[in-house]
């Protein structure tokens, strides 16, 4: 299993992005995300750092393993 990186919410975005996902709206600092066909929406924040829990959270709710998302990036 890959470790998580550290990222910032930024370059979360556009891994996410990258997998099909778009943004919505943004409230204050965070970005909230949806994609076609898809019940969910990740609300990433943008922050320098990305917490590895929120991180792994926002990975888990798209459906996706951390080897997916790292490969994204």
């Amino acid at each position: 299993m890959t470790q998580l990186p550290v990222i910032s919410g930024a370059k979360v975005v556009r891994a996410f992005e990258k997998a099909g996902w778009r943004q919505d709206r943004q409230r204050g600092s965070h970005v909230v995300m949806l994609k076609p066909g898809c019940n969910v929406s990740l609300s990433v924040p943008q922050h320098r750092e990305i917490a590895p829990g929120t991180l792994r959270a926002l990975i888990r709710s798209a459906g996706m393993t951390v080897d997916e998302f790292v490969a994204l990036l």
